[in-house]
């Protein structure tokens, strides 16, 4: 059984989630503020936390930027905010995906199925891939979830390392953003291709050696991203 915290300062929306997700099989856990949710994460290790933003005392912005220094749980933001800004200063921090309320019930539920499968290794629900990928100074290993860099771990949220591993499979092959969305819900759903963008930033950060001037993921512009072959990697 799967456990979700549920995290909004609403007793209301959380009542709501709370009864769907039990029924999908899901174990709850609730919060009302970014503090308890800390707490929560750490006694229950939750599989997935559902995060409001605009809460009193800790809002989800620092929430993420504190639970990213000790979690990897995919996070999925519940907003009420429709600015494009506020959403992708969400996933700058760490957050995974996002939903904006009012929200249905069986999007979320999709969401969550979607950022679990990337945890788990699986592409498109099939049988989890016993797979290594290694190109350059980089190796990574689904079955365990690792990415070492010139031999140094680097922790990556479910998304970066689900759009590093598609990238990693086919080494030169281009793909656009909206095929890497894709890649990350399962369908085009709400979000806009600029997710890809900032998650590719994040992803960057962590692995190239100057995130300005990338080696390894290059941009093809007015197209999407690529991988460089291994034979062009120095040139």
């Amino acid at each position: 059984m799967k456990t979700a915290l549920v995290v909004d300062d609403q007793a209301n929306v959380r009542r709501l989630i709370r009864d769907y997700l039990t029924q999908e099989g899901f174990r709850v856990v609730e919060a009302e503020n970014g503090a308890q949710a800390l707490l929560a994460a750490r006694r229950e290790r939750p599989d997935v936390i559902l995060l409001d933003i605009m809460m009193p005392e800790m809002n989800g912005y620092d929430t993420i930027r504190a639970y990213r220094r000790e979690g990897s749980a995919p996070i999925i933001l519940l907003t009420a905010r429709q600015d494009e800004a506020e959403k992708v200063l969400g996933l700058e921090l760490g957050a995974d995906d996002y939903v904006t309320k009012p929200f249905g019930m069986r999007e979320l539920v999709a969401r969550i199925h979607a950022v679990l499968r990337r945890v788990a290794g699986r592409g498109d629900g099939g049988a989890v891939e016993d797979e290594t990928l290694r190109a350059a100074d980089i190796t990574l290993d689904r079955a365990t979830h690792a990415v070492a860099v010139a031999g140094r771990v680097i922790s990556l949220t479910p998304s970066e390392f689900e759009l590093l591993s598609t990238l990693m499979r086919t080494p030169g092959r281009v793909y656009s953003r909206a095929q890497l969305l894709e890649r990350l819900t399962g369908d085009e759903g709400e979000s806009f291709e600029r997710t890809i963008d900032t998650h590719i930033r994040n992803l960057r950060a962590k692995i190239e050696p100057t995130p300005a001037a990338p080696i390894y993921i290059e941009t093809v512009f007015g197209v999407g991203y690529r991988f460089r072959n291994t034979a062009d990697q120095g040139k």
